[in-house]
């Protein structure tokens, strides 16, 4: 079935009242440009290839009219200058959608306590900035005007990305861009587009929440050279913000929007396909190399199914069991994400019920992936940064590998037990990417950069966090093994990875005003610090690794350019009496919600909860930084020793 956007010659896309069907009347989900076919019990989408075609009539109307709740400081009137408006509440509508790299917010009503505030002007306004800083960029590296810029758009199946796709394609082409429709995609392949001919995009937009909430989406930002940085979007939001500002005035204008749909994900798969024929090079089933295989997928329902019939299913791979391949926006199954315990248990009970040689489980857009090996073990966090590290160190012996700080000190062990060296740094997939980037520029031979939340990222792939790309790996070296004559499953690999023995995640919420959150939770991260250096936690310090100091890591950079920061965090490292570290603990702020994120892990029996005691009494209480911040959660753990 092909659904096409129809032609509206006045189509109201901005108003307040979403016309998106609500998870209570939505019986399946849709989405335009899809065809279905039936896959094993679950319905099959193909990525379109009906290149060429336009999904928008020229010259569409575009009016709206908003009202406003707050007086409105004019400085001049005119509707062809954007920045001559400036609504101060207006602009940090915008501005509060920046999430790091990324852009996030409420895009259908039915969050209790939240408001819609990503809208279609909203996104609009975005775009164009977007469009515009592509132009700017281009124009700055060569030296002359550009002409014919073009971008792409992919999204994933949430409910909303109908709407909001045209929101985009309005403010890519205001800028002045060309623009191109993939329709479902994932987020490495809308950076991919920028790389693969014939393609080579100059720049791509993913929309995509991630594995949050149906109700949620949001943008993330491409060109040639990688993901933008926060810094960068920050940029982008700042301009959107001024023309969103202006448009809250009544301004009706034409737009000549022509959309071309392509079909990039095919190509996109094929290249993931050679890759793995390539690098098995199987001497008996060279162009199905996966004979003999069984793998099991989990989609969640999101945009992972093409990995399937695809890339595994063209290769040999008996697939027979897959899970949730169908995409839908409502994500009526589980949440799409490697760290969902819901999903990883569908995807253990599926391989052990087929005896399958691996479990596949994606994130909603794909850049991060778990798996689970053939004794129905879930290997994610940090099973999965130290499965990755024995494969690349095994290619790149003595290589450096940078992680967030939230792993544990055995995963420490366990790479330098390999021959590796470990750089602990700053939470976020971003920061963890960047930091990778400039240490290889700086000469340390860096391959895996990779987050606990499973964003990993390759030297050899662009550093692009690919969750496909990292199963492929995976696949490629488990057929390896199997060749080689080995019996055991992938796991065998990390079959020496000690565990922590207690580890436990804690909320604070901030209480405040959302514009003055962030401001809030890095006075409570800087007094934690300045706790610490003060000797007032007694036997607590700044956790360091080697040359890599987290203490700084988490907030400058030693190099001589320092990275900005996106939100404030540090890691101590706790002894007892005798002078043995038994244990860790990470106060960060969350660059998605206004609160704090609190890791323990510990060695020892007991460990976090005399940590967190000592957090709490000689900490949050004794500096007064509880008065501005909820810390029921603390209460509760300390008190009853789990937040069950």
């Amino acid at each position: 079935m092909l659904l096409c956007l129809p032609y509206l010659p006045k189509l109201d896309f901005y108003s307040n009242k979403s016309s998106v069907p609500t998870k209570q009347t939505m019986t399946a989900s849709t989405s335009p440009n899809f065809s279905t076919s039936l896959h094993k019990n679950t319905h099959k989408t193909k990525f379109p290839s009906s290149a060429g075609k336009n999904i928008l009539h020229n010259k569409v109307g575009f009016s709206f009219s908003a009202p406003f709740s707050k007086s409105v400081s004019v400085k001049s009137i005119g509707t062809a200058k954007y920045d001559e408006f400036v609504v101060d509440e207006e602009l940090d509508k915008i501005r509060r959608l920046q999430n790091g790299s990324d852009v996030r917010g409420v895009a259908l009503e039915g969050e209790k306590g939240r408001k819609v505030d990503l809208t279609p002007p909203a996104v609009e306004a975005i775009s164009q900035s977007f469009g515009e800083w592509v132009i700017k960029g281009l124009e700055k590296e060569r030296g002359y005007p550009v002409e014919n810029v073009r971008v792409s758009l992919g999204r994933d199946p949430r409910i909303t990305g109908s709407k909001l796709s045209v929101a985009v394609f309005a403010g890519i082409a205001r800028a002045g861009c060309m623009v191109f429709d993939m329709g479902l995609a994932t987020t490495p392949a809308c950076f991919m587009s920028t790389i693969l001919s014939p393609f080579t995009y100059d720049a791509s937009i993913m929309m995509t929440a991630s594995h949050l909430p149906y109700t949620r989406n949001g943008l993330k930002f491409f060109t040639k050279r990688g993901g933008l940085t926060s810094t960068e979007v920050e940029e982008i939001c700042d301009n959107a913000a001024r023309k969103y500002a202006n448009r809250m005035a009544k301004v009706s204008t034409l737009l000549s929007v022509i959309p071309t749909k392509v079909d990039f994900m095919s190509t996109y798969a094929m290249h993931l396909r050679e890759i793995i024929k390539e690098r098995i090079d199987h001497p008996l089933y060279p162009d199905t190399p996966l004979q003999g295989f069984q793998i099991i997928v989990n989609a969640g329902n999101g945009s992972g199914g093409f990995f399937t019939w695809d890339v595994l299913d063209k290769l040999g791979a008996d697939t027979f069991g897959s899970l949730h391949l169908n995409p839908d926006g409502m994500f009526p199954n589980h949440i799409p994400n490697p760290e969902d315990k819901t999903a990883m248990a569908l995807t253990r009970a599926a391989v052990l019920e087929k005896s399958a040689d691996l479990g596949i489980v994606f994130d909603t857009d794909v850049d991060r992936s778990g798996v689970v090996d053939n004794e129905g073990n879930p290997i994610n966090g940090d099973k999965l940064i130290a499965l990755m590290s024995a494969i690349v160190l095994r290619e790149h012996p003595g290589t450096t590998i940078v992680t967030d700080a939230r792993t544990s000190m055995a995963l420490t062990r366990f790479i330098t037990d390999r021959g590796g060296h470990h750089c602990l740094y700053r939470v976020g997939y971003r920061n963890v990417i960047d930091k990778g980037v400039q240490l290889n520029s700086d000469g340390v031979e860096t391959h895996l950069m990779m987050e606990t939340s499973g964003h990993g990222a390759l030297k050899e792939n662009h550093f692009l966090d690919d969750g496909a790309y990292m199963v492929v790996k995976i696949i490629i070296e488990m057929v390896r093994m199997k060749l080689a004559g080995s019996n055991e499953g992938i796991g065998s690999l990390i079959k020496d990875l000690e565990e922590p023995y207690e580890s436990v995640e804690l909320r604070i919420n901030i209480v405040s005003e959302p514009r003055h959150a962030k401001a809030k939770g890095s006075e409570a991260i800087q007094t934690f610090r300045n706790y610490i250096e003060e000797g007032r936690l007694r036997g607590w310090e700044l956790d360091s690794c080697g040359d890599c100091w987290v203490s700084e890591g988490c907030l400058v950079d030693t190099n001589d350019d320092p990275a900005p920061i996106d939100a404030q965090m540090y890691r101590a490292k706790v002894s007892n009496e005798k002078h043995e570290q038994h244990g860790w603990v990470h106060m960060r702020q969350s660059i998605h919600n206004p609160n704090i994120a609190v890791n323990l892990q510990s060695s020892v029996p007991g460990g976090c909860l005399s940590m967190a005691r000592a957090f709490r009494d000689e900490f949050l209480k004794a500096s007064g930084v509880y008065t501005f911040l909820d810390i029921s959660q603390v209460d509760k753990f300390t008190e009853n020793g789990s937040i069950a």
